[in-house]
């Protein structure tokens, strides 16, 4: 399986396009989209709050999550309360359950990998779950402003002027060979960015993207140091196994490689895998120290022996100057 996923993800996001007589797999993906969404926004309600929904226009790795951790230490120290709204994906959400309100020491498996990092990263609300409409009444109770998570293509909450921004990210290394799925990476053509109120290049580096009519601004989270995630040593071993679980982990060993790590050896799982004795076993068995991602760590801790340890990636969000301003400018407050 994991071979079949690699091999989908090189065919994506290499430079060339994929042959033409593939094509009407996307045309045929694209007119099915189109109709969902459309039923999506036929159906959608504004929300009690001012939110702002942080997404993309690819399948992963466009550093949505840590984004909304970094918008949201911004309107922080701007004195607001924000409450962040996620689907809860790797977790066991029924399709009718009601939304969860994700603790600090919430099981990952019942509530996803990413809603538990986000809630020990931040220490602010975060709700769960797939409904979002509900997530949005929920989160009236517990703050003044909503931030959703991969929010671009959830049309059922209505955008109202003044109370509202689309914030959409692109790699800014590029969009891999250009087409939509199943050939590509994309979930919306291109021209979709003309729903958007800020688009950002999220990454290092520059790749191929598309000239769009608004300002495309910079942000960046690189790994800047490993931190013992067991004793909370900090001095970065120079040896070591990656393990993760993540979109496009091969960027993860590419920041521990400028930072002057040697990875000897990497286990890449889906991402979202749920870890299993036999994922850790092996890790365990060799000698060397063992770094993983903060996304895999809240799942990988519960089974992690407490006198091993277990290294995490520790980031610095990096930001335009003026980021925050522009989207806050479209929800009709100061900044």
């Amino acid at each position: 399986m994991m071979a079949l996923t690699r091999m989908v993800e090189q065919f994506w996001w290499r430079k060339r396009p994929p042959p033409a007589w593939l094509m009407p797999l996307s045309m045929s993906y694209q007119w099915l989209n189109r109709r969902n969404l459309a039923q999506r926004n036929a159906q959608a309600e504004p929300p009690p709050l001012p939110w702002i929904s942080v997404g993309n226009i690819t399948v992963g790795g466009s550093g949505k999550t840590p984004f909304v951790l970094w918008l949201a230490a911004q309107l922080v120290a701007r004195g607001w309360h924000p409450v962040l709204v996620c689907r809860g994906d790797g977790g066991r959400h029924g399709r009718g359950a009601l939304p969860q309100r994700v603790l600090v020491d919430a099981d990952p498996r019942q509530v996803g990998d990413e809603a538990c990092m986000m809630a020990q990263a931040s220490g602010l609300p975060v709700l769960a779950g797939r409904d979002r409409v509900q997530a949005a009444r929920m989160a009236v109770e517990c703050g003044d402003i909503m931030i959703l998570d991969d929010g671009f293509q959830y049309r059922q909450l209505a955008h109202t002027l003044g109370k509202s921004c689309d914030v959409v990210l692109l790699p800014a290394t590029g969009l891999g060979n250009g087409a939509l799925l199943p050939l590509g990476p994309l979930r919306e053509p291109v021209t979709a960015l003309a729903r958007a109120d800020v688009v950002v290049a999220s990454g290092e580096g520059r790749g191929n993207l598309p000239p769009i009519a608004a300002r495309m601004w910079a942000w960046s989270n690189p790994v800047v140091s490993l931190k013992d995630g067991v004793t909370g040593a900090e001095t970065m071993p120079d040896r070591v196994v990656v393990v993760a679980g993540i979109a496009r982990p091969q960027r993860m060993v590419a920041s521990l490689q400028q930072l002057g790590v040697t990875v000897i050896h990497h286990h890449f799982f889906p991402d979202h895998h749920r870890y299993g004795a036999r994922d850790v076993e092996p890790l365990l068995s060799q000698p060397l120290p063992v770094v993983t991602s903060a996304k895999d760590a809240v799942k990988l801790h519960a089974m992690w022996p407490k006198t091993r340890p277990l290294w995490v990636c520790q980031h610095h969000p990096q930001a335009e100057l003026g980021l925050i301003n522009a989207i806050l400018a479209h929800i009709s407050m100061t900044a």
